[in-house]
């Protein structure tokens, strides 16, 4: 069964860091370009971040976490992360990770905006920044 599990989420206060993991089972990350989506209370789902599929792959950010989060992966591993520094309250959030297949997104990061071109779709992990 192909999935996507993330963790590493949990509770932190203003100005701390966390690290998401997304890891695959039942298929290989290697052609897939990995994107980085939040829900926050009683809002829409959101782009946060995108990884093209091989390693050391392009990134692309939302502005709200422009030089504050960074997104890497380790296709051996098959997990992608998400590394989130200096997180504000307003981050608290669902974060989703979700795999797009195609030659398209090896070099190329995924939209974090066209949620249509995900195949798969991780369950979430919550992310608490509170003081």
């Amino acid at each position: 069964q192909m999935q996507l599990v993330e963790s590493g989420g949990g509770s932190v206060q203003p100005g701390g860091s966390l690290r998401l993991s997304c890891i695959a089972s039942g298929f290989s990350l290697d052609h897939y370009a990995i994107g980085w989506f939040r829900r926050a209370p009683g809002k829409e789902r959101e782009g946060v971040s995108s990884i093209s599929a091989i390693t050391g792959g392009n990134t692309d950010y939302a502005n709200s976490v422009k030089g504050r989060f960074t997104a890497s992966r380790d296709n051996a591993k098959n997990t992608v992360y998400l590394q989130m520094n200096s997180l504000k309250p307003e981050d608290t959030a669902v974060y989703f990770c979700a795999a797009a297949y195609g030659s398209s997104w090896y070099w190329q990061p995924p939209s974090i905006v066209d949620e249509s071109i995900y195949d798969y779709w991780g369950k979430g992990a919550l992310v608490t920044v509170s003081s």
